[in-house]
């Protein structure tokens, strides 16, 4: 089963890979009529792309839990070191879709449109922390496939 192990790591690269970009050039393009211009363009275009890459991810890191045996674990209530540390990562993962739900919400919602000021604090504080938790649920992703081999 590594071709899965591989499609997951494609995915997670794209996925936090999009993120990263996305943060840098939300920092970095402080001209309003430029994030006017180029956000509208790139925005669906990522958008989508992004849901894709995280489809993947969930599909691709169920079959590796399952293959693994941790889904099992995980359904019986094991409390090993691994499955403790994927439960946890699990559970950043799930504010990870939240967050990008709310954020995609949002995104479509307001695409060629002003935001309001509450929009706007929700939609860059979603990303915000969809671009930590990414960084998170990295770490878990070593330390268990560190146990794991």
């Amino acid at each position: 089963m590594n071709w899965i192990l591989y499609i997951h790591l494609i995915a997670a690269m794209a996925w936090i890979g999009g993120s990263i970009f996305l943060f840098v050039l939300g920092i970095t393009l402080r001209d309003k009529e430029q994030q006017h211009a180029i956000y509208p363009v790139i925005g669906p275009i990522f958008g989508y792309f992004e849901i894709v890459a995280l489809i993947i991810l969930l599909l691709s890191g169920t079959w590796l839990a399952y293959d693994s045996g941790l889904l099992n674990a995980l359904a019986i209530g094991d409390h090993s070191k691994i499955v403790d540390l994927l439960r946890i990562k699990l559970w950043f993962v799930l504010l990870i879709i939240i967050a990008s739900l709310l954020h995609f919400y949002i995104a479509l919602k307001t695409n060629t449109k002003a935001r309001s000021l509450l929009e706007n604090l929700i939609s860059r504080g979603s990303s915000l922390l969809i671009f930590f938790l990414n960084l998170v649920v990295v770490y878990y992703a070593i330390l268990i496939r560190g146990i794991i081999h």
